[in-house]
């Protein structure tokens, strides 16, 4: 009986075109018309509010406090991926720091995502990568306890795949299955669209939303016939 991997370095990645184009959106874009599914817990946050990223998945699964696997990772990842760290949301101490940032920069990877601390704040804002974590903690890591790579994992209570397209700004992290991306992109192009129809109508002085008195008639909030 084959017993499948704890490592898996083959994986089918979201297209690189596909990374371009989602890389044009918000992060809110992509959760809106994926049905606001993919969305990791407001925790994972970018170390400055400026840094974006865009990207196919490259997973990691640690225990709490250890970062053995993910030096396997950055050794393992190629140019473009972003590494996705499921580090079950621990904060007792740091998974990364600037010594392995500053190498997944130099190797190209398009950012880091990271469900754990990590640590040295003020040198990664200078860094100039991107990086998203659920917290800082002085505390360095272990380095001897096994985890996986490129399987499943959860992080920030979203569900990751291998190769899934991810897309992190100063909102938060959204993931998107890697077969379901082109098509949520070609949706992106219209809920773009509409919005800024919104806004122009907006600052026309057109600030009812045409919706709500039927959802609050749906909601029986207000009676038949009955308005605002």
């Amino acid at each position: 009986m084959n017993q499948l991997p704890e490592i898996i370095r083959d994986i089918e990645r979201v297209p690189a075109d596909v990374v371009a184009q989602a890389a044009q959106y918000q992060a809110a874009i992509l959760s809106d018309v994926a049905g606001r599914r993919g969305t990791m817990h407001a925790r994972v946050a970018p170390v400055h509010h400026s840094m974006a990223v865009a990207g196919p998945a490259f997973t990691v699964e640690v225990r709490p406090g250890d970062n053995l696997m993910i030096h396997a990772a950055i050794a393992l990842a190629k140019p473009g991926d972003v590494l996705v760290i499921d580090g079950k949301g621990d904060q007792t101490a740091a998974l990364m720091g600037t010594l392995m940032l500053s190498a997944c920069k130099k190797l190209g990877l398009a950012g880091v995502v990271v469900d754990g601390a990590i640590r040295d704040r003020l040198e990664l804002m200078e860094l100039g990568f991107p990086v998203f974590s659920a917290g800082f903690n002085p505390a360095g890591p272990t380095k001897f306890v096994p985890g996986r790579i490129n399987h499943p994992i959860s992080a920030g209570g979203a569900v990751v795949n291998p190769g899934d397209l991810v897309v992190g700004d100063a909102d938060g992290v959204v993931v998107i299955e890697r077969a379901k991306a082109p098509a949520m992109l070609a949706l992106a192009v219209k809920k773009v669209a509409d919005e800024a129809a919104r806004l122009d109508a907006i600052s026309r002085g057109d600030t009812a939303s045409k919706w709500l008195p039927a959802a609050l008639r749906a909601a029986g909030v207000l009676k038949e016939g009955e308005q605002l």
